[in-house]
C-alpha cells in the first residue's frame, strides 16, 4: 500500500523538480555546477543528490523503516527517469518554448507563494489543551454524543425559491420517493445521496438537528445556503472521547488559526500595495470578496497523527490570494 502512496506524492513533486531543473539548466551561463556533497546517481554527467531523494521522501506517505529502502530505490529510478526527460526536452530547446517559459514562471511564483504562507502559518501558536477542552465541551453531536447515521438526503439550494409548500408536504408524512417525484414535478432542482455516514462527515451546523430525528422518521433541515430533506434509516452512538478525538481538534483549529492569519496578511498587503486594472478589468465590476475558507469538522474518529485535509486546503486559498 505505501507504493501506491508514493506514487502518488511522486508526479507533482517531480513536476516541480523538474521546473527547477529546467529553471537552473537555462540559467546556466557555462559556469561550473555546484558539487553535491552526496551522489546517488549520475546521469550522462548530472549528479542526483540524495538530499533530493531524502526531501522528497519526507513528503511521501507511507513510508516506514522497513520499506524506506525501497522507496528511496523507486525515488531515485524516478529522479533518473525525469533527468533523462529534461536533457531531451533541453536538447529540442523546449526551455525557449514561449508556453513552457509561462509555465516554469507559474510554477516559480507558486513555490515562492506557498513558501510565504506556510511561513506565516508556521509562525502561529499551536492551539492549547485548554482550546482543545473548550471544543470537545462545545461539540457534543462530534465527541460524547457523536452518531452514525445510515440516511437518504436531497440537498435544495436556497435560491430554489419559498419552499414553505415542501415544508408542509414533507411534514404530511410523505414518503422520500414521493417527496422527491414532487420536487421534480415543480422543476426544483435537488441532489440526492443516500450512505453511511459519520457526525464529522456531515455539514457541523445540521447535527443537533439530526440528532432529534429518530430511526425512520423524514424531516426538512435548513442549512446556511441548502435546504436538506434528509431521512434517517438507521443511526447508532459512536463516542469518541478526549483523548481519542484531541490530535484531530488541535490539527482542526490550527488550520482555523492558520487560515484566518493568512487571510488577513494579505488583506493587510493589498491595502498596502497599489493595484490597478488595466484595459477591460478597469471597467469590470469588482467581484465581492470570497469567504474565508472553513475547514471541515475534525475527523475524531479516524486514525490520529496525520495532518486534516483542511490545513492544505487552507494554504491553497492563501497562495491563490497572492496571484
Amino acid at each position: 500500500m505505501y507504493a501506491n502512496k508514493v506514487q502518488k506524492i511522486l508526479p507533482p513533486l517531480l513536476g516541480a523538480l523538474l521546473v527547477v531543473t529546467l529553471t537552473a539548466c537555462g540559467d546556466d551561463k557555462g559556469g561550473a555546477k555546484a558539487a553535491a556533497t552526496q551522489v546517488a546517481a549520475k546521469v550522462n554527467g548530472a549528479e542526483i543528490s540524495v538530499h533530493q531523494i531524502n526531501s522528497l521522501l519526507a513528503k511521501a506517505t507511507g513510508v516506514t523503516n522497513d520499506n524506506a529502502p525501497r522507496a528511496r530505490k523507486e525515488i531515485l529510478d524516478r529522479l533518473v527517469d525525469q533527468q533523462l526527460a529534461v536533457e531531451q526536452a533541453l536538447a529540442k530547446k523546449l526551455d525557449r518554448n514561449p508556453d513552457v517559459l509561462l509555465n516554469i514562471e507559474a510554477a516559480r511564483r507558486e513555490i515562492l507563494a506557498r513558501s510565504y504562507v506556510e511561513q506565516i502559518a508556521a509562525a502561529q501558536p499551536r492551539a492549547t489543551d485548554e482550546e482543545v477542552k473548550r471544543y470537545y465541551d462545545e461539540h457534543p453531536d462530534l465527541f460524547a454524543k457523536r452518531r452514525i447515521y445510515n440516511i437518504q438526503e436531497l440537498d435544495i439550494p436556497k435560491n430554489a425559491g419559498s419552499l414553505d409548500e415542501l415544508k408542509n408536504y414533507v411534514s404530511s408524512g410523505k414518503s422520500f420517493e414521493e417527496i422527491a417525484g414532487w420536487l421534480k414535478s415543480k422543476n426544483i432542482p435537488a441532489r440526492g445521496s443516500a450512505g453511511t455516514r459519520a457526525a464529522e462527515q456531515l455539514p457541523i451546523e445540521l447535527l443537533p438537528q439530526l440528532a432529534t430525528i429518530k430511526d425512520g422518521q423524514t424531516a426538512l433541515i435548513e442549512g446556511p445556503q441548502m435546504f436538506y430533506v434528509m431521512r434517517v434509516l438507521a443511526s447508532q452512538s459512536g463516542p469518541v472521547d478526549e483523548t481519542t478525538a484531541k490530535p484531530r481538534i488541535q490539527q482542526f483549529l490550527q488550520n482555523q488559526r492558520n487560515t484566518k492569519a493568512v487571510g488577513e496578511e494579505i488583506k493587510k498587503l493589498k491595502e498596502a500595495a497599489k493595484i490597478e486594472y488595466v484595459g477591460d478589468f478597469a471597467t469590470a465590476t469588482a467581484a465581492p470578496a470570497s469567504p474565508a475558507p472553513v475547514a471541515a469538522a475534525p475527523a475524531a474518529a479516524n486514525e490520529t497523527g496525520k495532518a486534516a485535509p483542511g490545513a492544505a486546503n487552507a494554504l491553497e486559498k492563501g497562495v491563490a490570494g497572492l496571484k
